[in-house]
């Protein structure tokens, strides 16, 4: 009944906080523990992961005080898309180069992941599992642990996530529907959002890029108004580009070639592509080749490596597939890969964590194996770059952005492998937050 339904709803949202706030205590906990122990250190570290940090770290300065921006020397200004530079510059303009303060705020952005993936999973399941589904989240050691890192894997996963809840509403709207449909504004607005917030995770993770014209053709798909799917899809994609228009026509001016994304995937597809490669990541060879120093714009640099890459791919056949054998045991291996992370009872922690998540989220999927819409976007990410740093370097970073959605299986999973008293803190509801009959598991 209304009343059973609004009561189940107000328990859940009720729950949803407390998880929420578990998240953010746990996640400023974790920001103030590791400033702690980088300042104990003799001398004093300034990042865990120091590299990609520190370049991250200089660009938000640039943004906070109106440089320009640019990183390392000969400057390099087409690097890095300013998606997570923009995110540290708050703190920076507000703190200076204080840390621990950008530190706490990405405590507050891992806790907004967390609120993501809560939303996702009531978008294509039900507020039950959202809650349990966020709950895992917030408690998961490893991303607990990255979110006060100076790294981009947690804004990543928010933004992504925020791409996602609107492909999720896009595609539910559209299913059943025949087609010749009247123009819905509503539906066109949330199509604009949803273009907006794949721009924003593409200013964070330039491969997120492929995702927006790709859900267009899902859309399409699924839909029973193939030509107001087929209008939708348009608006996503034109959202996308317009949102990412002003970096484009930046990097014009500061190169004299449209840019969309970054000026990065060579070096990096040549890192993962080489004679000397193994998988995990070694950029010697950009310092010693030293192309820039020689004169050589970074767009001439990144088409050089780029070309190296898929000749060394075409005339190694063999090797490459080795090396993608390598990446894609290093990208599903359920401990950490890097030397600095490979005490014994860390690696238990990070396998305890994430092996659970794995294993519920195929049951899940096998649950829900009829729910096309839930797999594609729940699973998808997760498959989707498996299959990119099968030619990148590969390591449990670049995996853990898209766990976040693969809690939506996880929780369908775990809901459906144990007794259903264990549940009985938050009731099941059968509709999503916007009152569309999600389906149960």
């Amino acid at each position: 009944m209304f009343w059973d339904r609004m009561d189940a709803t107000t328990v859940n949202r009720r729950w949803l906080v407390c998880v929420l706030t578990l998240a953010l205590g746990l996640r400023v906990s974790a920001a103030i523990g590791l400033q702690a122990f980088l300042d104990s250190r003799d001398p004093p570290r300034t990042y865990l992961i120091a590299g990609d940090a520190e370049g991250y770290w200089d660009l938000a300065g640039d943004l906070a005080e109106g440089r320009e921006y640019a990183v390392y020397t000969p400057p390099r200004r087409v690097l890095r898309t300013p998606g997570f530079p923009f995110v540290l510059a708050i703190p920076r303009f507000l703190f200076g180069d204080a840390l621990l303060p950008a530190r706490l705020w990405l405590a507050a952005v891992g806790t907004l992941a967390c609120w993501g993936v809560w939303r996702f999973t009531s978008e294509l399941v039900d507020v039950q599992a959202g809650v349990i589904a966020a709950f895992i989240a917030a408690v998961a050691p490893v991303m607990i642990g990255f979110t006060p890192v100076i790294l981009s894997e947690t804004t990543f996963a928010a933004t992504m996530l925020l791409s996602l809840i609107g492909m999720a509403r896009l595609l539910r709207r559209h299913r059943g529907c025949v087609d010749g449909g009247a123009f819905s504004e509503r539906t066109a607005g949330l199509a604009v959002a949803t273009g907006i917030a794949s721009a924003a995770a593409t200013y964070v993770r330039p491969s997120w890029l492929l995702i927006a014209p790709l859900f267009c053709g899902v859309l399409w798909a699924f839909s029973g108004r193939h030509r107001t799917a087929a209008r939708d899809g348009a608006i996503v994609c034109a959202a996308l580009v317009v949102s990412l228009l002003p970096w484009g026509v930046r990097n014009y001016y500061a190169t004299e070639h449209f840019v969309l994304t970054s000026l990065w995937m060579g070096p990096s597809l040549y890192d993962g592509l080489n004679p000397e490669a193994t998988g995990d990541s070694n950029m010697a060879f950009f310092d010693r080749d030293n192309l820039l120093g020689q004169g050589m714009g970074e767009y001439d640099v990144n088409r050089h490596y780029r070309e190296l890459a898929w000749k060394f791919a075409r005339e190694n056949p063999t090797r490459t597939l080795e090396l993608a054998a390598a990446k894609f045991w290093r990208y599903w291996k359920p401990w950490p890969n890097a030397e600095q992370f490979r005490s014994q009872g860390l690696m238990v922690a990070v396998a305890a964590s994430f092996v659970p998540v794995l294993g519920f989220a195929v049951v899940g999927l096998w649950r829900r194996r009829s729910d096309l819409v839930l797999l594609l976007l729940a699973a998808g990410p997760i498959v989707y770059f498996c299959g990119v740093h099968l030619f990148f370097v590969s390591s449990l970073r670049y995996r853990l952005p898209a766990e976040y959605p693969l809690l939506a299986l996880t929780a369908v999973g775990l809901r459906s492998s144990l007794p259903a008293r264990w549940f009985l803190c938050c009731r099941e509801v059968s509709s999503s937050p916007n009152g569309a009959g999600g389906a149960t598991a």
